[in-house]
């Protein structure tokens, strides 16, 4: 989608550059060419390698603004390095001598005197690490009454991957607290932006192998050799040449992950837990018997992993206070499982041989996971409300007793529809087999089962049921869905292309 508008003489256009990410531009550039009188801030943050420089540094190009990106340096080279850029911006011979980040940060406020200005700070981290009262420098200049607020329209974005330090900008007591106008994540592409992006999604089957590996971080492209598998039969010469080759940019990224990020002090903690979720451990109880640790001791590692996304938490759909934690990042889950165990052997140059061997722990620890996955992804962000029986508000795992069995059935997707002042409703109930073996009848009649066991107190009309199939259905089950207005085959090209 092409984004156009003009304004103050803007062409606001999304640069071809630039690959989807048309929400993320338009606030952009809502944002830096707002012609309210006053000073504005913006944060933009993310993981490294989401393409946040690259978005930055062509709003700075196409609005004429001011960028710099900070190193990991010292606070004086830093300063110097602003000087020289701001004078190289203002077209002045010699470069500009702040005395302090206190007059540099007045000096850039100016910039936005005679037009709305986009003025952006990149990696803004590093500048804190070495200058911990910046933050308050700029809540002093950005007061509602000071020169900034009342003579410009500068527009600050302060733009950094370490996650905890960009979202600690704005909490609690912060200096900064209240003062930003924007708060902008950006994230990985979807899986069907991913699979647009990596030129597969022609091929569903392709594309959803493809994003259970490296999942929708746009650098892998160029880190991966700046093109993917060009069909199902290269496929596994693709990974073993440029996922899991020594030689390879992704070889190390599952691990590099973890310890980039400067709020983890303790990585092999860190890195142990999130072997033990890879492995299928995914309750609290689960993954600090796999740690050998108590429960209590491992909120804190949870909490980290959550925090700088490579772990998500997952609240049950129907019992509070029962969460399960999966892994988002699919690199990570990839060198906990194949590249870690096997790194000797890798290193060796037996990638082909160990990709072989490692066969039935990625069908069942990877695609078969991931395929969960996205079923639930699907139901939130693209089946229309007519499939599920309602407007999505949360799809949720959960786990319902029976007592004909004397078990728990776990169940994969539980989609819930919100009530005004009466809490949820649930409107389907949904199964994803991410196997090689179609769907049949018997899976089918255990949903309707399952279906049977819900608490009446969550049901109002009839919950759907939603089978999601990797390979496919059986003809009887297709037939028999035919007939049944309650049922919902979603195979890869649905899951791809359909709602």
């Amino acid at each position: 989608m092409i984004i156009s508008a003009i304004i103050l003489g803007v062409t606001a256009g999304k640069p071809a550059r630039l690959f989807g990410r048309d929400d993320e531009w338009r606030d952009l550039i809502d944002f830096s060419t707002a012609a309210s009188m006053g000073a504005t801030l913006a944060l933009v943050y993310g993981r490294r390698r989401q393409g946040k420089t690259l978005m930055l540094e062509l709003l700075a190009r196409q609005t004429k603004g001011f960028l710099f990106a900070a190193t990991q340096q010292t606070a004086a080279q830093n300063l110097a390095d602003l000087g020289m850029a701001y004078a190289d911006y203002r077209g002045l011979r010699q470069a500009v001598t702040f005395t302090g980040w206190r007059e540099a940060v007045e000096e850039l406020l100016r910039l936005g005197e005679d037009r709305a200005t986009p003025v952006i700070i990149d990696e803004f981290p590093y500048l804190v690490s070495a200058t911990p009262a910046l933050p308050s420098y700029l809540q002093q200049a950005l007061s509602p009454l000071g020169y900034a607020k009342e003579h410009t329209r500068t527009r600050l974005i302060l733009c950094g991957s370490a996650l905890t330090t960009m979202a600690q900008l704005l909490g609690g007591g912060a200096p900064l607290r209240g003062r930003a106008a924007m708060e902008l994540v950006v994230r990985p592409f979807g899986f069907r932006e991913a699979g647009a992006f990596w030129g597969v999604s022609d091929d569903p089957e392709l594309a959803f192998r493809v994003h259970a590996l490296v999942g929708g971080t746009p650098a892998y492209l160029e880190m991966s050799g700046g093109s993917g598998p060009a069909n199902l039969t290269e496929f596994d010469s693709w990974v073993a040449r440029r996922l899991l080759s020594p030689a390879s940019a992704m070889f190390r990224e599952g691990a590099l992950l973890l310890r980039e990020e400067p709020s983890i002090v303790d990585p092999t903690s860190y890195a142990a837990t999130l072997t033990a979720i890879s492995a299928g451990n995914h309750r609290r109880s689960e993954i600090a018997a796999a740690l050998g640790r108590p429960s209590s001791a491992v909120a804190h590692l949870l909490r980290g992993l959550c925090d700088i996304g490579l772990i998500e938490q997952i609240d049950d759909a129907l019992r509070d206070k029962r969460t399960v934690f999966r892994i988002a990042e699919p690199v990570v889950r990839l060198h906990q499982l194949v590249i870690q165990r096997h790194e000797p052997e890798l290193v060796s140059r037996r990638a082909a041989r160990v990709w072989e061997a490692c066969a039935d722990t990625v069908a069942a620890k990877i695609y078969g996971p991931h395929f969960e996955d996205l079923a639930r992804q699907w139901c939130f962000l693209h089946a229309d409300p007519e499939t599920l029986g309602g407007a999505a508000a949360a799809v949720r795992p959960t786990e319902i007793a029976c007592r004909e069995h004397r078990q728990g059935h776990e169940v994969d997707i539980v989609v819930t529809e919100g009530i005004p002042f009466a809490g949820e409703r649930i409107t389907a109930l949904g199964e994803a087999k991410g196997t090689l073996a179609p769907m049949d009848l018997p899976h089918l009649q255990r949903l309707e089962h399952l279906r049977g066991l819900l608490p009446a107190a969550k049901v109002g009309r009839l919950p759907k049921l939603l089978l999601f199939a990797r390979s496919g259905f059986t003809p009887e089950l297709r037939r028999l869905a035919r007939s049944r207005p309650d049922v919902e085959l979603i195979d890869l090209r649905r899951l791809y292309g359909g709602a």
